[in-house]
């Protein structure tokens, strides 16, 4: 009776475990290079999305379709922080504190900052409900529900050089 007793909890040990790197290889499926359009449908930039070693995940700027302004690097030049107006734009990190929440299937609890107005947002991302390459990313001001706010779509590829 112990063994049978002792194999129950093994195999429920097991299965938590399982279900847990389940949960992880999904929340990490959002790892990798995401191309952004602009208003027109052109490509305008490349983030990538990279987890933390807090278990979070963020995005910077890897790419620049226009990396220059009078053939010097683009410069965060509207950020609210004077101190960093200086920065190029590629390698800005923009998104931030994202978090996987398993049961929305949506990373959530994150910002992202808009180097365009240097305003900051509050935002979620999740994946097309039919394609697995398209990434909708949600910025907003206050509650996600309130409808203050914008989503955009990333489709995710290879670096680009």
């Amino acid at each position: 009776m112990k063994k049978i007793v002792s194999l129950f909890a093994c195999l429920f040990i097991l299965s938590l475990t399982a279900g847990s790197l389940q949960a992880q290889n999904i929340a990490d499926k959002i790892v990798g290079f995401y191309t952004t359009y602009d208003d027109n449908g052109e490509e305008s930039s490349q983030i990538q999305i990279f987890k933390t070693d807090d278990d979070k995940y963020h995005g910077k700027i890897v790419w620049l379709k226009e990396p220059l302004e009078n053939g010097k690097p683009l410069l965060d030049s509207k950020n609210p922080n004077k101190a960093l107006r200086n920065e190029p734009i590629i390698g800005l990190e923009l998104i931030t504190g994202l978090k996987y929440d398993p049961k929305s299937q949506e990373w959530v609890n994150g910002s992202i900052y808009a180097p365009d107005n240097g305003k900051t947002y509050n935002c979620f991302i999740r994946f097309d409900s039919n394609d697995d390459t398209k990434l909708n990313l949600r910025g907003y001001v206050g509650k996600a529900w309130m409808g203050l706010g914008r989503t955009t779509t990333w489709i995710k590829g290879e670096p680009k050089k």
